[in-house]
């Protein structure tokens, strides 16, 4: 393998090759340290080299180089997800997109942009050249890349509104190179979005993308403190529900994680505020208010353009989705998470259950989301890790009680899903990635077709620890 990666490295001398090990260290690593677990098992995980391509011809050339030899190839953006998704665990060459950034084309509706280009970038541009905005993004949409939410995100702020990523309509049109002896350029649109969409890179190279947008507004960000947690919940539900009423968030913590882990608005909360955090189009404002009014039990505490707090807490949607957690992180480094999914219709019924069953072990972090038109809820929960064997314990009694884990402590693609196989995604991994080279060790499907799911799986062939 050694001579393989040298052979390589030395037939891509001539592009932007990583020379610094410092570097190469720090590119070869996600957000996988959110879970105790992974960063028991990939912490010591590191890249030959890295390579970032400036143009989709590049990226032709390395994975072309890198199938000649043998060199696995991961790819990645700015390394925001954490299951360990952009963690090369062979080794091999990491390629960074970051110099693929470009916004090409803006249309009404629609934009089209390279895979590198950060999300805030691509908002900024849109709304430079007609007022426009994306419709969705992650909670890291200052760090993140579009190319790596599509490849390893579900959703995010906005999918009060939108739904999922993978949600028809959510995505237009990927532009994909495969990495074959003679790497492929093929354009998916429609079913077929779903074979590279959440597939972690481990079945092609995303090189350009083409997405849906919405008009951007100067969205109201506030806080609401209410003293009971299922009026909280209720609260949120009810809110996007209202037809006539904008939302583009709608954030639920449970008690104490404001007081706790919220520095900046710990000052104007108590030890028993459950908070809720919204985005509000201006125009439903006025709606807004009187929806609010007709609750007296709910309190507006924070609206970002008209408050009396003397330190600004920053933009609401940095306190949701996967930032609650890294807030979280920052104060008590024993804090993970767990990722839920309550549906509907007994999404309620299910928060209600679980928070009896843990509070305070596990504190309810709820997102307001919709699926196939109707509310329902994902649940970010922090959970104060103890073992393993716990957190699998906690994971099987949600899973007994019908909300559906999607398990942030498993770097595999069916392990952090729905512990099964996309069978879209693995026949066109036969198709597009023979060898088996990009992003190994991510997909079970492929390594060990007949895996049982009964324990964590453990790719065979992952770095050993020196």
């Amino acid at each position: 393998m050694r001579d393989n990666v040298a052979a390589a490295k030395a037939a891509l001398s001539h592009l932007d090759i990583e020379g610094n090990d410092a570097a190469i260290r720090a590119k070869s690593r996600d957000f996988f340290w959110y879970s105790p677990v992974l960063k028991d098992r990939l912490d010591h995980v590191v890249a030959d080299f890295v390579a970032s391509p400036k143009n989709e011809g590049e990226v032709i050339e390395i994975l072309k180089t890198c199938y000649a030899h043998d060199v696995p190839v991961t790819t990645r953006g700015a390394g925001t997800g954490n299951y360990g998704q952009a963690m090369p665990l062979a080794g091999g060459c990491v390629m960074h997109l970051r110099h693929m950034a470009a916004v090409k084309e803006v249309h009404p509706g629609r934009v089209i942009v390279e895979p590198g280009c950060l999300l805030k970038d691509l908002d900024a541009a849109c709304k430079e050249h007609s007022g426009q905005e994306i419709r969705m993004f992650s909670s890291t949409w200052a760090t993140a890349t579009i190319g790596g939410f599509i490849a390893g995100g579900s959703g995010g702020v906005g999918s009060c509104t939108w739904g999922s990523l993978r949600d028809l309509g959510n995505i237009i049109r990927l532009r994909v190179v495969t990495m074959e002896e003679e790497p492929r350029v093929l354009e998916f649109r429609g079913e077929e979005l779903a074979r590279v969409s959440h597939a972690y890179g481990t079945n092609g190279i995303i090189t350009e993308i083409e997405m849906p947008l919405a008009p951007a507004y100067e969205w109201v960000e506030m806080f609401l403190d209410v003293g009971d947690f299922m009026d909280a919940a209720r609260f949120a539900e009810e809110l996007a529900n209202e037809d006539g009423i904008l939302i583009k968030l709608a954030t639920v913590f449970e008690a104490p994680v404001a007081f706790d882990y919220f520095q900046r608005v710990k000052p104007y909360v108590s030890e028993g505020s459950h908070l809720i955090g919204l985005m509000v189009a201006p125009q439903s404002m006025d709606g807004f208010l009187t929806f609010l009014a007709r609750r007296p039990g709910v309190k507006l505490i924070y609206r970002h353009d008209d408050h009396d707090w003397a330190r600004s807490p920053g933009p609401v949607f940095e306190y949701s989705w996967n930032h609650t957690t890294l807030r979280a992180l920052k104060v008590d480094p024993s804090i993970t998470y767990l990722q839920v999914r309550y549906g509907f219709p007994k999404h309620l019924d299910l928060i209600e259950k679980m928070q009896a069953e843990f509070s305070p072990e596990v504190l309810q972090h709820l997102e307001v989301l919709k699926e196939n038109g109707k509310v329902m809820f994902a649940g970010l929960s922090l959970v104060k890790f103890t073992t393993e064997e716990r957190l699998d314990e906690i994971i099987r009694i949600h899973e007994e009680a019908g909300a559906m884990i999607f398990n942030p402590h498993r770097y595999t693609l069916e392990e952090g899903g729905r512990q099964s196989v996309d069978d879209r995604q693995l026949v066109f991994k036969r198709e597009a990635d023979p060898k088996g080279l990009l992003n190994p060790g991510k997909m079970i499907a492929w390594d060990d077709p007949d895996w049982s799911y009964d324990r964590m799986y453990a790719y065979p062939k992952m770095q050993a620890a020196e």
